[in-house]
């Protein structure tokens, strides 16, 4: 059975550097053939023989919260029957599931160079799935590596709770988002929030790695649901469950879409061309048909030159143009049909585009969107199109577009 799978923004469907093994643009979540998860068990308070063996044991999973140079406190996990863990992070190494690599505007990913400076940890999180119905899955910060610990350092964010338990945060954190009313058309952002290690919720620090942790939110839990966000410094994925990509326009689905816009024959109301979206196997390869839209009032148009400009793969990068129909300056740009599936909130046609990129989805696909504040860098937040994590601009981020019809 497939449970819960994620999907990662900036990249429109596929990774610029393409689909292989642990490295892709969405990942399914899968019952495992044995159970993989762990859960807290004994805690030793002090340096003792049984808290050393527990950190030296390869078999044995723990987390060790360092207070001083002379004073650690370890917590042993022990196998738990009923869940499994997937780990998610920028490490290759082998306890890792899933490895992320930082999402640049441009859709393209960081050089090695680049890679090196990356903000997302090599061990970010993890996430505990539970084996048998109703499949809930629960998110926790920090992820066990290759000797099966985690060591939250003297300058990480811990502390002990009523409980007597620990707790304590990562360097950049895990920050999540739940939807409000589900992840449908009548989905509403909901509030960020930091994720501990023992999946405890926070309000958010003063900034990324400040030492100073959020309040604590009682009321809300780690529990993924359909639409959350999980923000890793670097990159978001959008969490989606099994029944809610039941009620997802499938890619097949996007392609009628995609067919029935280009029957409608529109026209340039120029040069009086037909326009044609192209076919999603080349949707990064700019058509002679290319529909291309001005921004700022959403005419569309075939692409045009006035005036000897450059050719359509600079033009993008040009400054604002006037609209030879109403004479409204803004972005002329060519329209790209929004290919990945999991990021619609209904099935409805391609009407609205994000502003400046120019991708294309439904009207409350654009709204939902650009609605949501995602994490930008260490301190900020700003509105960014789902397909290719542009920042949006304008007074809502998107614009409905005005296609012209055949004249015969």
């Amino acid at each position: 059975t497939i449970v819960p799978s994620q999907e990662t923004h900036g990249c429109n469907g596929s990774l610029p550097s393409g689909e292989r093994g642990r490295r892709k643009s969405r990942f399914a979540l899968c019952r495992r053939n044995k159970a993989n998860g762990v859960k807290p068990s004994t805690v030793h308070t002090s340096c003792t023989p049984q808290a050393a063996k527990a950190i030296s044991n390869k078999e044995q999973h723990s987390i060790s919260y360092t207070l001083s140079r002379a004073h650690t406190v370890v917590v042993e996990y022990t196998h738990d029957s009923n869940t499994d863990m997937f780990q998610i992070g920028r490490s290759t190494e082998n306890p890792i599931d899933f490895v992320v690599t930082d999402t640049v505007p441009s859709g393209q990913s960081l050089t090695d160079a680049q890679t090196i400076q990356s903000t997302i940890s090599r061990f970010a999180c993890r996430i505990i799935c539970q084996r048998n119905p109703p499949y809930s899955a629960r998110i926790y910060a920090a992820g066990f590596d290759s000797s099966k610990n985690i060591f939250l350092g003297e300058k990480a964010a811990k502390w002990r709770m009523h409980d007597g338990h620990m707790d304590g945060l990562t360097t950049n954190g895990v920050l999540v988002m739940h939807p409000r009313q589900g992840f449908a058309q009548d989905s509403r952002p909901g509030v960020w929030r930091e994720i501990s290690v023992c999946g405890n919720v926070f309000t958010l620090r003063e900034t990324r790695s400040a030492q100073q942790r959020g309040k604590m939110v009682d009321s809300e839990c780690n529990q993924l649901v359909d639409g959350s966000l999980i923000d890793l410094c670097g990159a978001t994925l959008l969490w989606r469950t099994a029944e809610g990509l039941a009620h997802t326009p499938t890619v097949k689905h996007l392609e009628a879409l995609r067919q029935e816009f280009n029957a409608g024959r529109p026209q340039c109301p120029v040069g009086f061309n037909t326009l044609a979206f192209p076919s999603m196997r080349r949707k990064d390869v700019l058509d002679e048909k290319q529909p291309w839209a001005y921004l700022r009032c959403g005419h569309v148009h075939g692409y045009h030159s006035w005036g000897g400009r450059r050719a359509p793969e600079v033009e993008a990068e040009c400054q604002d143009r006037e609209c030879p129909m109403c004479r409204a300056q803004g972005p002329y740009v060519p329209l790209w049909l929004g290919c990945e599936p999991a990021f619609y909130v209904d099935a409805e046609g391609p009407t609205h585009a994000f502003v400046p990129c120019g991708h294309v989805c439904s009207e409350k696909t654009t709204a939902y969107w650009s609605q949501i504040s995602l994490p930008h860098g260490t301190h900020a937040f700003h509105a960014a199109c789902p397909f290719c994590i542009h920042p949006l601009r304008g007074d809502t981020g998107f614009v409905r577009l005005i296609f012209q019809s055949p004249l015969d």
